[in-house]
């Protein structure tokens, strides 16, 4: 086992008060790394209930990354001051904070002091001037991008040279797509603002004796709060009165139970668990039973949400693929820029033309091959397709995420809500001393089933095992919705208890005690008392296995107690499994009772749950949703890894898994538990999680790991969750799914998309419409690019075999804008095909400009070249001068040429006769205003004069038809031999792929 070494700073003193304040340095490994202190890398403690003690970890971010590693994996260490402060007793932490419980802090000046050192209590207050961050932000964006600062050059050498409508053109394009993607990137930061909506707006305090209601900002360590039933705690305070008080943690720690706080000191241990800090209440957490009052130990950004905020701050979000792939295209383009103007300049030499006239040809020939349309295009595909997402039940909140999404090869779900349908029901209970073996487990009721149908069921052991799920139980009825409100598993016992005829007996006891479930513990545990008796009776619920390891005895049919024999375990353990593999959540039911009531009730700890008497089995049924299984078999159809994880245990686990198609074929390879998980290295990890599809009995931070692993072997991962402890591993996945419904608003802020249904099945349509937007972007990226590089070889072929330029400057700018206009954009919002599905992910590597995409636009980019060359020439006139005629045939042959070429570009393989000529009305607007724009620069006489242009012969306009349309009928030809070769999607799949 590691050894952890936690070096403190001198304590620090105040005014010259006798205050103290623990300041975590560094935590130092047994591998000699170190892991620096107090701030960003202890925050991964805030959200992480540490499961062992003695073990070595770390947190790092480098290069906008988190690692979290060591032996065993998983291991975070809190080093927020709630974690010293809970084991302090009420007396120690008087004089630690150099405070009184009663009175608070003495001293106006003492308060001063202190906020000078650590700040408002505010999270993120302590940033710079967020004006000039934004606005150095926002410039950011401008040097980050190859492809912008490519047409920045161009913008620049467009002005000065003269031509200023092209420069206006380029920067407002550039203006634009970068406004448009700072706007995206900013709204994808505010999980601090989430935070900050925790945290209440004021608070009850007392200060110098007196109480008073304040802004809770003014908090400093060591001020005295009090807090009742439905406030918001304001900062993380050290309990010093604790009256009935259960708060919901449900925002930090992802437990739906509340839990039952209270005043005595936690025992000393290396690492405290953050769930199991009984006398402290964190801010932002929401009182849900009685009152309390305590001492302010820590405020801001030194609690422990303001530590989940400096994590969340260390994770810069990674680069989508798309981002990555315009980075190499931006490359490729300034390449293939450099290139143009060397060769046209040493060809110009080469005939005896100046170097000015050469430069300044070539410099315009490369500004005009560079698509500045390109980013605009891709901007607003993204945007449609955010829009035709969040119709379909999917919010996507970071714009390059969209397509990310086709890339997304590893899916990794949590189970209960998502997966399921979140409504637990009782299916089967089963008691040994009723039942004695697994065959007669008691099926529980049907969907008509009566009031009082199973009471001949009703034997001692089964009224002990419903009495304990009763009383050891938070769910409330509550009278305006004629129902029982609360935890699912809680209200399915309850509801169950009528077909028994028997009623909610709660009310006959006091609750002395309460250890909420979570889950590391895997059971929660009440202990009760009556006033008509002398007897204290302690109930527990939880894990078989954790119930059954505390546990000596058992409830017979008739009441009497026997000792557990291996024998019995072995049986209750075969039953627990049968259950678990019929996909139900097994819970088991124990009690000890008590003949006194001596004991000191507000000292129950986990030590307490033992010696227990086992009762009984419940099997708990969270049927799958109907439209998941469909779902994961065209994912996995896709070549995408799906996996599970959940807290059940690994049978119940496997059952759901086969139910919905996730494949389980090797028990060891395909399932692994959450303590195997913590026994492993990083490195350990990412060599078998390709095999892995199921974590079970596995925590919310084990996510972390099981997302650093999948990024190590280069996989894009897509991660679900809900609560606050989820949020760096959804930051850090490439795509964080959260929950609309369950959701925490934290883990919505650091999510990149939202499911507002909850439902994993809408992931399915967010993949496909991310793969479609990809197949989208190639194709309009092919039409541009062969239109270009048609244009730009057309007029250095005339440059080089010295003949007069083909086409005049206002052509170009026209071409350009077809090129770069409504034909090209129109191709962004082609329908989504659904056989993308069919093929694998993409590579995060993949280039947009693959070998397939090349073939295709310069194929295309030769057949227009050779049309509107052959027009220029047969146009000429002997002596080799140009006419208006000419120039106005060879104009109207190129645009007929980017028509259909454009109609051509709709689908990669598919004819567009298959997937109808008319099934994109925008489209079909596009090129009918552009056909019309044409007709106008040829036939209407002020166009004439602009664009120097003459009338055609109808015999001319149906002969540059014929021949520009031999672009399209090439196309089809080339989608014809692809599909003969490669006549199955999986066949076509294989190639695409082996071309990158």
């Amino acid at each position: 086992m590691s050894a952890i070494g936690i070096e403190m700073n001198p304590y620090t003193k105040l005014s010259g008060a006798d205050y103290n304040m623990p300041q975590m340095q560094e935590i130092e490994m047994d591998d000699g790394a170190t892991a620096v202190s107090a701030g960003t890398t202890a925050a991964s403690a805030a959200f992480t209930s540490a499961s062992a003690s003695g073990a070595s970890a770390s947190v790092s971010a480098p290069g906008g990354s988190v690692s979290v590693s060591g032996s065993p994996a998983g291991l975070a260490i809190n080093t927020t001051a709630s974690a010293e402060f809970c084991t302090l007793s009420i007396e120690e932490t008087e004089q630690r904070l150099a405070t009184n419980r009663d009175t608070g802090l003495s001293s106006i000046d003492e308060v001063a002091a202190r906020r000078a050192t650590h700040g408002t209590n505010e999270i993120g207050s302590d940033d710079d001037d967020d004006d000039d961050s934004l606005f150095k932000k926002f410039l950011e964006c401008f040097v980050e991008d190859r492809l912008i600062l490519l047409l920045i050059g161009s913008a620049v050498v467009s002005a000065i040279m003269g031509n200023f409508s092209d420069a206006i053109s380029i920067t407002a394009a550039i203006v634009f797509v970068v406004a448009v993607g700072f706007i995206q990137e900013y709204k994808s930061e505010q999980s601090i603002a989430a935070l900050s909506k925790l945290v209440p707006a004021q608070c009850h305090l007392v200060r110098c004796g007196k109480e008073s209601h304040v802004l809770a900002s003014t908090l400093v360590p060591g001020d005295v709060v009090a807090f009742r039933i439905g406030d918001r705690v304001p900062a993380d305070i050290r309990l010093t009165q604790a009256v009935d008080l259960c708060i919901d943690e449900s925002s930090l720690t992802g437990e739906t139970e509340p839990v039952h706080k209270g005043t005595q000191a936690v025992p000393a241990q290396p690492v405290v668990p953050i769930s199991a800090r009984t006398s402290i209440a964190y801010m932002g957490t929401l009182v849900k039973e009685g009152h309390g009052r305590g001492i302010v130990v820590s405020t801001g950004s030194d609690t422990s949400f303001g530590a989940v905020c400096k994590m969340m701050s260390s994770v810069e979000k990674p680069k989508t693929p798309l981002q990555l792939a315009m980075d190499k295209l931006g490359k490729e383009l300034s390449l293939f820029s450099f290139v143009v103007i060397g060769f046209i300049c040493l060809i110009g030499v080469v005939q005896g033309r100046s170097w000015l006239e050469m430069f300044q040809i070539s410099v315009s020939l490369a500004v005009a091959a560079i698509p500045e349309g390109l980013p605009i295009i891709v901007t607003v595909t993204l945007a449609l397709g955010v829009l035709r997402m969040a119709k379909r039940k999917a919010i996507v909140r970071r714009l390059p995420s969209v397509e990310t999404l086709g890339s997304v090869n590893v899916i990794c779900t949590d189970k209960t809500g998502t997966l399921t349908e979140n409504h637990m029901t009782a299916a089967q209970l089963w008691c040994l001393g009723t039942m004695k073996s697994k065959e007669n487990v008691l099926k529980l009721r049907s969907g008509t089933a009566n009031n009082g149908h199973l009471r001949n069921y009703l034997t001692d052991d089964v009224r002990e095992t419903l009495q304990i799920g009763t009383l050891c139980n938070n769910a409330v009825f509550s009278e305006d919705h004629a129902k029982f409100l609360g935890n699912p598993t809680d209200v399915a016992i309850l509801e169950e208890l009528p077909f028994f005829d028997l009623h909610d007996i709660r009310a006959q006891y006091n609750k002395v005690a309460e250890i909420p479930f979570n889950s590391s513990r895997k059971f929660m545990a009440v202990r009760l008392t009556t006033d008509q008796d002398h007897q204290t009776r302690v109930c527990v619920k939880g894990a078989f296995e954790v119930i059954l390891e505390r546990s000596t005895s058992y409830i017979t049919e008739s009441g009497k107690l026997t000792n557990l024999t291996d024998s019995d375990r072995d049986t209750i353990i075969e039953c627990a499994n049968t259950m678990a593999c019929d996909g139900l959540r097994v819970l088991a039911f124990a009690q000890r009772i008590e003949d006194d009531q001596s004991t000191n009730n507000d000292q129950f700890s986990e030590s307490d749950v033992s010696n227990l008497t086992f009762a009984g089995l419940i099997g708990m049924s969270d049927p799958p949703r109907a439209t998941v299984k469909p779902a994961i078999e065209q994912l996995l159809q896709g070549g995408v890894h799906i996996i599970m994880i959940t807290g059940d245990s690994p049978n119940t686990a496997i059952s759901i898994a086969r139910e919905i198609g996730i494949p389980v074929t090797d028990t060891e390879l395909n399932v692994m538990t959450g303590e195997k998980l913590k026994t492993m290295s990083n490195e350990q990890l990412s060599n078998v999680i390709k095999n892995v599809n199921i974590f079970a009995r596995a925590t919310p931070e084990d996510k972390l790991n099981i997302v650093n692993a999948l990024k190590e072997r280069g996989d894009v991962v897509a991660m679900t969750g809900d609560g606050v402890n989820d949020a760096p591993a959804l930051k850090l996945a490439d795509i964080g799914v959260s929950m609309g419904i369950i959701g925490t608003d934290v883990a919505k802020e650091a999510s990149d998309m939202i499911l507002t249904d909850d439902d994993f099945s809408t992931i399915l349509t967010a993949v496909e419409e991310g793969k479609g937007i990809f197949n989208n972007i190639q194709n309009f990226l092919t039409f541009q690019l062969s239109t270009s590089i048609a244009a730009l070889s057309l007029i250095a072929l005339s440059t080089a075999f010295k003949l007069p330029n083909p086409l005049n400057p206002m052509q170009i700018l026209w071409i350009n804008i077809l090129m770069d206009g409504p034909p090209a954009q129109s191709l962004g919002v082609e329908a989504v095909d659904h056989e993308v599905m069919k093929k694998p992910p993409r590579s995060r590597t993949e280039r947009i400009l693959n070998k397939a995409v090349l073939g295709r636009l310069i194929g295309t980019a030769i057949c227009i070249i050779i049309g509107t060359t052959f027009i220029f020439i047969r146009g000429l006139s002997p002596e080799g001068e140009i006419t208006s005629r000419d120039t106005t045939m060879t104009f109207t042959c190129f645009v007929f040429f980017d028509l259909f070429n454009a109609l051509a570009c709709r689908h990669a393989t598919k004819s567009v006769f298959t997937i109808g000529i008319f099934s994109n009305n925008m489209f079909n607007l596009a090129v009918g205003l552009s056909l019309i724009g044409q007709l106008c620069v040829i036939y209407v006489p002020l166009f004439q004069h602009v664009f120097k242009t003459e009338r055609l012969s109808g015999w001319d306009l149906l002969m540059l038809l014929g021949i520009s349309s031999t672009v399209l009928l090439v196309d089809e030809i080339r989608k014809l031999v692809v599909r003969r070769l490669y006549p199955s999607d999986d066949e076509e799949a294989s190639r695409y792929e082996n071309q990158v």
